[in-house]
């Protein structure tokens, strides 16, 4: 299943005076870990916008990211309202604005993240990484920090190949230049090509997110090594000047949401069946059905933000030399249907 990494055009608005007070822009991946935007795409699709209906006389806008540093890259742009994104990309970009830009206005997907291996990589556990090279979606993104993070638990030293770190991630480290006694290769790569690489032997393992998990289980013969079930996969996001400025729009905004986490939760198979359709039309790729139930099973879906949850994931960061001084993550989370 390709993914585009933008679907749609985005053009900077420079700042809210320029855009339409009733257009709502919303970013998120063709991922099944972000399955409330696929669903309300898909509804919209059919002429009954589960947003629209329930935020009577806004417009909502689509956009579509590959990976979490992207999206929060156009909500520095003021491109996007909202978006739903890993809360990695969310806290890196909550401490880069020195807690200025982003708030985290609700929970959405917990689990559904995993370390797969080749069956014939020798991996079986932490005492197998050495002298391994693994993937994980984009650097920075939830999933590259949470691999960064465990293999420095285990006492590997790990180095970025193939690609060049920005340099708000880089600081004084080089990501770029081998140093003496690297132990494990991460190369950040778009999941939609982790898998011709894992089939070629070119990836021993990948660390990544659903659907791209169960396809490495069924086309590569890929095995479990960890298996993230708790963890917060996504959590929905909106820009604090846009949350300002219309605060009662939010909290409508929020609600419907949350509303429509719970539908899912109760009308699985319709929402399954909802989802394959707008993969299938977002990445001009066939979506098995089969697929996305699998990949189902280990989607934990949810309204909560754990707070311990985000902190966990700033302590990795910072273990994975990605991330500094962070403001309170308390200061990060906002309840706008508790106002």
């Amino acid at each position: 299943m390709a993914a585009a990494c933008l679907v749609g055009t985005l053009v900077s608005c420079g700042d809210d005076g320029k855009q339409d007070d009733h257009v709502i822009r919303v970013g998120h991946f063709p991922n099944i870990t972000h399955v409330q935007s696929l669903v309300a795409r898909n509804m919209e699709r059919h002429g009954k916008g589960w947003f629209e209906e329930r935020v009577p006389g806004y417009k909502f806008e689509w956009f579509t990211y590959n990976a979490g540093p992207s999206a929060m890259e156009a909500i520095f742009a003021r491109s996007i309202d909202m978006t739903y994104v890993g809360p990695s990309p969310a806290i890196n970009a909550y401490a880069k604005s020195k807690g200025r830009e982003v708030r985290i206005v609700s929970g959405a997907v917990n689990g559904a993240s995993s370390l797969v291996a080749r069956k014939d990589s020798g991996i079986h556990g932490a005492a197998d990484m050495l002298g391994k090279t693994i993937a994980t979606p984009q650097l920075g993104n939830t999933q590259d920090v949470a691999c960064r993070a465990w293999l420095a638990g285990q006492g590997y030293k790990v180095i970025l190949r193939g690609a060049l770190a920005p340099d708000s991630l880089k600081k004084e480290k080089d990501f770029t230049t081998p140093s003496n006694g690297v132990d494990v290769n991460i190369i950040p790569t778009a999941n939609p090509d982790q898998l011709a690489l894992f089939q070629s032997g070119q990836l021993d393992a990948v660390w990544t997110v659903e659907p791209w998990i169960t396809r490495l289980e069924r086309e590569a013969g890929a095995v479990p090594v960890l298996e993230e079930k708790d963890a917060v996969t996504t959590v929905l996001v909106a820009r604090t000047e846009w949350m300002k400025k219309h605060p009662e729009l939010l909290r409508k905004v929020v609600r419907a949401h949350e509303e429509l986490t719970d539908w899912i939760i109760q009308h699985p198979e319709e929402a399954q069946k909802m989802v394959v359709e707008e993969l299938s039309a977002l990445t001009k790729t066939q979506v098995s059905p089969e697929l996305i139930q699998r990949a189902w099973k280990r989607l934990v879906l949810t309204n909560e933000i754990s707070v311990p949850g985000l902190e966990k994931f700033i302590h990795d960061a910072q273990v994975a030399d990605l991330l500094d001084e962070v403001p309170p993550v308390q200061g990060m989370v906002a309840s706008p249907l508790a106002q």
